[in-house]
């Protein structure tokens, strides 16, 4: 079935406003305040909407609150349900620090049809091409190179790479550097990074590395929209986090998802700029209003595009 469109509006009103409402931190060097004021804001108008939501991806656990804890229930009304993905604040450093990149994020899907994702790290690759064999997580980097160029029908040095800068990727950097592949590192934000790949005017051919689990889930609903190809590994390190897996259901802890076995059936996506970035231009105040950018998909209408709202403050 597919999510009524009159939702669409909605919930580009909710990423707003809590974009909005985090944008008064940005620079204050207070990442906790800059999320907290995302998640109230946002907490408080998805309980305006008429219908019922339960957060599959969140922020933590119920002893967390404040923030959006995963089992919370939202929405004033019985039907319809659905489930929901947030990030209220992606990128917390940038908003802290005022750089750019920092968004407030949120999907739904009709219940039961997204991924209940625990808080670890997840390997992930996405790509514009939805073809089979083409980029695996199971292929070396070398590989999925070789493999792309040949498909694209372009030379190693004319692709691109996002992957995020951390020592833990000192391995795919080096080997992405020796077959000449252009890099765009990322310090944060890899729900963006991994959406860069929809449009070739961001110039990023493939975005590849370990991220968090929550944004692999968070991302893949917007690439479904945009039919490119995702897939996604849940990397737990501790008994701690296999045994929360376990809860949510996840039975084998090495399984290689596909986007579809991620995200099923209809999905709306909203991303809001807090701070200008790639994807969105951030909150610019003007007088008594507000201008935001936002990425919104609706995958059964085929709607995706770059929403840009004057509103009263």
């Amino acid at each position: 079935m597919a999510i009524d469109k009159k939702f669409i509006d909605q919930f580009i009103y909710v990423t707003n406003k809590a974009a909005l409402e985090s944008s008064y931190m940005v620079g204050k060097k207070d990442k906790i305040a800059a999320d907290k004021a995302a998640v109230d804001s946002m907490r408080s108008e998805l309980n305006k909407i008429n219908f019922k939501g339960e957060i599959v991806i969140g922020e933590g656990e119920l002893d967390e609150a404040p923030m959006l804890y995963i089992g919370e229930s939202l929405g004033n009304s019985k039907a319809p349900e659905f489930d929901i993905a947030v990030d209220p604040l992606e990128g917390t450093n940038f908003a802290a620090n005022n750089l750019p990149g920092a968004l407030s994020v949120i999907a739904i899907a009709e219940k039961d049809n997204l991924f209940k994702a625990p808080e670890t790290y997840m390997e992930k690759i996405s790509c514009r091409v939805n073809e089979k064999n083409v980029i695996d997580l199971d292929f070396t980097v070398k590989q999925n190179i070789s493999n792309l160029s040949d498909y694209l029908n372009k030379n190693p040095e004319n692709l691109t790479a996002c992957i995020l800068d951390r020592p833990r990727h000192k391995i795919i950097i080096e080997e992405l550097n020796k077959l000449k592949v252009n890099l765009k590192l990322i310090t944060d934000g890899d729900i963006s990074g991994a959406l860069l790949v929809t449009d070739e005017k961001y110039k990023v051919d493939i975005f590849l590395g370990i991220g968090g689990g929550p944004e692999g889930v968070l991302a893949a609903a917007a690439l479904d929209a945009f039919n490119c190809k995702f897939q996604g590994r849940f990397l737990f390190k501790s008994d701690e986090d296999k045994a929360r897996a376990s809860k949510m259901g996840i039975k084998d802890l090495t399984k290689k998802y596909e986007l579809n076995e991620i995200v099923r059936g209809d999905s709306i996506f909203c991303a809001t700029g807090i701070t200008s970035g790639d994807l969105v231009s951030g909150i610019e105040i003007k007088g008594n209003d507000f201008i935001s950018e936002t990425l919104v998909t609706h995958k059964s209408s085929g709607f995706k595009k770059v929403i840009k709202l004057k509103q009263n403050l």
